[in-house]
C-alpha cells in the first residue's frame, strides 16, 4: 500500500499532469482573433501598395509560431531556475536599454528610439522595453521572495522601487510612455501581493507624481506627447492627435451591437484609423463585430487575467506567486489602458493590445509571460 500510495504521489507530482489547458487555450484563442483582425485591418492598404496582403499576417503568424517554442522552452524549466538568475537577467536587461539608445545601434522610428533593426522593408525589430517588462517581474519576485519578515518594510519598498526605478527611467527617456506605465503596474502589483503597507504606497504615488510635475517643467516629456493628453483632458492639442481619437470613436461606435462585418467596416477598409493594426486594433473588433465581438475580446482577456491571478494563489512558494502577479498585473494594464484609449477614456499612450498588436516584441514577450505562468502552475505540488 504504501508502495502505492508513493507510486501515487509521485505520478501526481509529475509536471506535464498539471498544464493549465484553460489558459492555453485563451491564449491561442487571442492569437487566432488577432491574425484575424490583423487581416481586415492591413489587407486593403497592403492591396494598394500592390504588395502581399497577407504580408503582415504571415509575419505575425511566423512570430506566434517563434513564441510558442519559447513557451514550450520555458515551461521546461522550473520556474526557481529564474530566480537564480534574476540578477543575471536584470543586468542583461539594462545594458539592453543602454545600447538601444546609442545613434548607429538602436534604430529611431517617428521621434522614439526604443528598437533594435535587423534587415530592410518589414525587417525584424526588437524592442528591449518590452522584455524589460518579464524581466522585471522576475527581479522583483526574486528580491521580495528573499525577504526574512512577512510583510515589506519601508527598506525593502525602496530597494524594489531603486531597482525598478533604474529600467524604468530608461524607458520613459526613449521616450516610451506606455511601457513606464506597465512597468508601475508590475511594481504596484508584486509590491500590494506583497503585502505592502498602504502608507508605503501612498508615499511611492506621492512621489511618482512629483517627479512626473518635474518632468513636465523640466520639458523631458514631448511636445507629441504632451499634446495627447491636452486632446484627452479638454479636447484640445494637435489636429493628428485629435483625429486619431475621433477615428477611433467613429469606428467603434459604428460597429453597433452585431457590426458592419467582417471586412466591411468603411473605417478599416478604407484605412481611416492611424496606427490600427498596432495601437488600435480593437477598432476592427468594435467596428466588424459590433458589441458583442468586443465583449467577447474582452471576455478572453478577462479568463487570461483570472488564470494568472489563480496560479498566484495556488504557488506553493512566494516567488511563483510574485511572478505570477507580476504577469496579471502586466496583461491588465495593457488591456485596460489599450481598450481605454480606443473608446475614449484613456489618453493615448502606445501601449499595443497583447497576442493582438502587430509586433514581434510584444507577441515573444506575451507568450515568455505564459510560459512562465504555466511554469508556476504545472511544478506547485513539486
Amino acid at each position: 500500500m504504501d508502495l502505492v500510495a508513493g507510486h501515487v504521489y509521485s505520478e501526481r507530482q509529475r509536471p506535464l499532469r498539471h498544464v493549465d489547458v484553460m489558459l492555453l487555450v485563451v491564449t491561442a484563442a487571442l492569437v487566432v482573433v488577432g491574425l484575424v483582425l490583423l487581416y481586415s485591418a492591413t489587407a486593403s492598404t497592403l492591396r494598394g501598395l500592390h504588395l502581399d496582403q497577407f504580408a503582415r499576417v504571415k509575419k505575425q503568424a511566423v512570430t506566434a509560431i517563434l513564441g510558442a517554442i519559447l513557451l514550450l522552452l520555458i515551461v521546461s524549466f522550473d520556474y526557481r531556475f529564474f530566480k537564480v538568475y534574476a540578477g543575471f537577467i536584470y543586468a542583461g536587461m539594462l545594458i539592453a536599454l543602454v545600447l538601444v539608445r546609442i545613434p548607429g545601434i538602436g534604430s529611431e522610428t517617428a521621434g522614439a528610439q526604443r528598437w533594435f533593426k535587423f534587415g530592410s522593408g518589414l525587417g525584424i525589430q526588437i524592442s528591449p522595453s518590452e522584455f524589460s517588462k518579464v524581466a522585471l517581474v522576475v527581479m522583483l519576485a526574486a528580491m521580495l521572495s528573499e525577504l526574512k519578515v512577512p510583510t515589506p518594510d519601508l527598506r525593502d519598498v525602496l530597494r524594489v522601487t531603486l531597482a525598478a526605478a533604474i529600467p524604468m527611467a530608461l524607458v520613459f527617456s526613449q521616450p516610451d510612455i506606455g511601457t513606464t506605465i506597465t512597468l508601475t503596474a508590475v511594481v504596484v502589483g508584486i509590491l500590494v501581493v506583497a503585502g505592502t503597507r498602504p502608507r508605503h504606497l501612498a508615499l511611492l504615488a506621492a512621489t511618482a507624481v512629483i517627479l512626473l510635475l518635474l518632468a513636465f517643467q523640466l520639458n523631458v516629456i514631448k511636445s507629441y506627447q504632451i499634446a495627447r493628453l491636452t486632446t484627452f483632458v479638454d479636447g484640445g492639442g494637435e489636429l493628428t492627435t485629435n483625429y486619431n481619437r475621433e477615428q477611433s470613436l467613429i469606428a467603434v461606435a459604428s460597429g453597433g451591437v452585431l457590426g458592419r462585418g467582417y471586412l466591411h467596416g468603411p473605417e478599416t477598409q478604407l484605412d481611416f484609423v492611424p496606427e490600427q493594426h498596432t495601437d488600435f486594433i480593437f477598432t476592427v473588433a468594435g467596428e466588424e463585430f459590433g458589441f458583442f465581438g468586443a465583449v467577447l475580446v474582452l471576455t478572453l482577456y478577462a479568463m487570461l487575467i483570472w488564470r494568472a491571478i489563480r496560479i498566484a494563489s495556488l504557488s506553493k512558494d512566494p516567488f511563483g506567486t510574485y511572478v505570477a502577479a507580476g504577469i496579471a498585473s502586466m496583461f491588465a494594464i495593457q488591456m485596460f489602458v489599450n481598450v481605454g484609449m480606443v473608446i475614449g477614456i484613456m489618453p493615448i499612450t502606445g501601449i499595443p493590445l497583447p497576442f493582438m498588436s502587430y509586433g514581434g516584441s510584444s507577441m515573444l514577450v506575451s507568450f515568455v509571460a505564459i510560459g512562465m505562468l504555466e511554469s508556476v502552475h504545472m511544478r506547485r505540488f513539486k
